[in-house]
């Protein structure tokens, strides 16, 4: 009897390894997702869960100065979407700090209050771009809307990540969820570097379509909205904005003076420089940014 159970408990021991060596190549099981409770989430592809956010970092879509135009054609797009209607995918690109991934989710924030918070805002990160269709697996089930948000969005050489991305945004036999749109920020108008695409032409049989298949990716935001270096009445417009919100206000040639003087050992003016200034300003006299 002592042999029979020891060779049973042999066997037990072996049937679990073996049931755990399984477990481990099936990979994690989806978590469970709770839309109700948060407008924002980021995106965890180990464990395909989408993490709430209790407070996001964004600020309010009033103080955004100098993109006026971008500001109301986006605002317009994710507005018809929450409401149901067709909207495009955006690509938001051009000059650094002047407040693309901000306005995303500014815009966010002021479409949520006019609805009926359906319109959740998930932020998946650059490196994870790759398993976009597990999440579209997940979203498409959902009775929410999502804006699916890849900030600062660019590919490099021998990166093949953006296929999946291409897929998602337009190809594929299923196509995009109808609750779903993607809204990406970059630096880049067709998000590779330009000696990655003249390296492309020089070294592909044809150079034409080497260079077409990935700046075919950009194409396929509906949306294009350009973002420019801003001009010094707009940077001291921003100063201004953010000065009378945090009652930091009192002589506007002091102000100005200061603030011109700031961007100069910056080397550039932009909504990041302008916000940079203020938290400086902020500081010296005591007073809390909330």
């Amino acid at each position: 009897m002592a042999l029979a159970d020891t060779k049973i408990d042999t066997l037990i021991a072996e049937v679990r390894r073996l049931s755990d060596a399984l477990e481990r190549l099936a990979g994690p099981k989806p978590a469970d997702n709770d839309f109700v409770n948060a407008d924002c989430f980021v995106w965890s592809a180990p464990r395909l869960h989408l993490v709430p956010v209790p407070r996001p970092n964004r600020i309010e879509l009033s103080l955004i100065q100098g993109v006026d135009h971008v500001r109301d054609i986006l605002f317009d797009n994710t507005d018809r979407f929450a409401a149901g209607f067709p909207a495009n995918n955006v690509l938001l690109w051009g000059a650094r700090g002047m407040g693309k991934s901000s306005l995303v989710k500014s815009v966010h924030a002021a479409v949520t209050e006019t609805v009926d918070h359906r319109l959740k805002l998930v932020e998946v990160h650059r490196e994870d771009i790759a398993s976009l269709p597990a999440l579209m697996e997940i979203l498409k089930a959902a009775d929410e809307r999502f804006i699916v948000f890849c900030d600062d969005l660019s590919f490099d050489h021998d990166d093949t990540a953006y296929k999946s991305l291409k897929a998602v945004l337009d190809g594929g036999i299923e196509g995009r969820p109808d609750n779903v749109l993607l809204y990406a920020t970059s630096n880049r108008r067709h998000l590779l570097p330009r000696h990655m695409m003249e390296n492309e032409q020089s070294t592909a049989i044809n150079p034409s379509e080497a260079v077409e298949e990935k700046v075919s990716l950009s194409d396929r935001f509906g949306l294009w909205l350009g973002f420019y270096k801003c001009s010094q009445d707009d940077y001291l417009k921003m100063i201004d904005a953010y000065a009378e919100r945090f009652k930091l206000a009192d002589d506007p040639l002091t102000l100005h003076a200061e603030a011109l003087e700031w961007a100069t050992t910056r080397g550039s003016r932009s909504g990041r420089v302008a916000w940079q200034y203020i938290q400086d300003l902020a500081g010296r006299r005591r007073v809390a940014l909330s």
